[in-house]
């Protein structure tokens, strides 16, 4: 909203700095310092709020040291980082732009699911929570809106080479500063999306089946549904999964927030994207805005969140911040890297299928389950094994920092 009142006072009232609403990196800036200012200052208050009002966690008793002592702790502490995302994304991002209404969308989205299944929880007094086949659907049926928006929508496009251009918005770029070679670019539907270790990093959803002589719109709208709606489901669990030790997850999703912004700011910029010979996609930049908000609200909560936490976040968070990473990585056209700089998120679901699998397998083979690791997921493994809830912690956000710096090398990986 205000990058609208800003642009009115610099065009009709000639306010001097008006204009550096104009500039990303500034309302960028601006979003994170009002998102820590959100989360920090008020965070508190809805913390004691939270606690006179005995919305608090109940603990399974998992045989870990010191769960007993986080009995009672206020959860649904994912509100916070929910009102620091929105907030300053609403006031400093542009909001007819469809890449911030999707990521709008999205955080409401999953944050109802998660608060839907934290109420249960705690006023219903139900430890199940919402049905997991609810859950589901919501993620399901986020992800088929996503895919829906992102396959049809006319403002949704990316530059792509054309031989003979359609339109006056054809442009022509240098591609080559030794040769001078130059060639038509113009803005398309695509189906491309980039991948790390191929050829030009670009990867074509419509070419998966045509091995087997599939080929349509059709074909390709359902190939791109199911990658898309996987995605969404895959990381809102293993970000659900991941809070499950004091700030484990909201510092991990940090680092992976500073990475989805940097990446952002470079597909959206045609100069970098030029140059790092990524796809252009315009008008995405304003996604950075959205970025510095979950950065900031992440890093703010985690003021609270940090061992001993003062607040959980609960399923109201989780959620809400696995969405908000798929989505957004998803509409930069950087979902195939996820595997990649979600690694800590990958490793928490994989040891939990794993785990449960071979317990499974084993209690029918031999009548007795056995288990791969002392508990899942793998957090819960090394407090098994001793290590106290902070080292681990920072061990994995070493990972995630080492795992987002890979990520960022893969854009001139060839």
């Amino acid at each position: 909203m205000l990058y609208y009142l800003f642009s009115w006072l610099q065009e009709h009232v000639h306010i001097p700095g008006a204009g550096l609403f104009q500039y990303i990196s500034f309302r960028t800036a601006m979003a994170v310092i009002v998102s820590l200012i959100i989360t920090t200052v008020y965070g508190g208050r809805l913390i004691r709020a939270l606690h006179n009002r005995q919305v608090g966690e109940t603990v399974r008793d998992l045989g870990l040291e010191g769960e007993k002592q986080k009995a009672g702790t206020p959860t649904m502490g994912g509100l916070i980082i929910i009102a620091g995302i929105l907030i300053p994304t609403l006031l400093f991002a542009k909001l007819d732009n469809i890449y911030v209404i999707i990521m709008i969308v999205t955080t409401v989205w999953m944050g109802a699911i998660g608060f839907l299944d934290d109420y249960i929880k705690v006023f219903k007094k139900n430890k199940e929570g919402l049905a997991g086949r609810f859950k589901v659907i919501g993620q399901v049926g986020l992800g088929t809106l996503i895919a829906i928006t992102m396959y049809f929508h006319p403002e949704i496009v990316s530059r792509q080479e054309v031989t003979n251009p359609t339109s006056t918005r054809a442009v022509q770029i240098m591609t080559d500063t030794q040769t001078g070679e130059r060639y038509y670019a113009e803005n398309v539907k695509s189906t491309k999306t980039n991948i790390p270790f191929y050829k030009n990093n670009e990867f074509d959803y419509a070419k998966v089946l045509s091995m087997f002589g599939l080929k349509g719109s059709l074909v390709t709208f359902i190939v791109f549904l199911v990658v898309v709606v996987f995605i969404v489901t895959a990381v809102s669990n293993g970000a659900n999964i991941t809070d499950g030790i004091d700030g484990l997850a909201t510092g991990t999703s940090a680092i992976i927030g500073i990475t989805l912004a940097i990446l952002a700011y470079v597909s959206g910029n045609v100069i970098f994207s030029d140059y790092l010979n990524i796809m252009y996609i315009p008008n995405s930049g304003e996604l950075v805005i959205f970025a510095g908000a979950f950065v900031g609200a992440c890093t703010g909560f985690l003021w609270y969140n940090a061992f001993p936490a003062q607040v959980f976040m609960g399923d109201t968070g989780s959620l809400a911040i696995g969405g908000i990473i798929a989505a957004f990585a998803i509409l930069i056209r950087k979902e195939l890297l996820i595997p990649v700089l979600c690694g800590v998120f990958l490793l928490e679901n994989v040891s939990v299928i794993l785990q449960v699998s071979y317990f499974k397998y084993t209690k029918k083979k031999y009548g007795e389950g056995r288990r791969i690791f002392l508990m899942s997921p793998l957090h819960h493994h090394y407090q098994k094994k001793g290590y106290h809830e902070s080292k681990i912690v920072m061990r994995f956000f070493i990972v995630s920092i080492i795992l987002a710096i890979v990520t960022i090398v893969t854009l001139k990986t060839r």
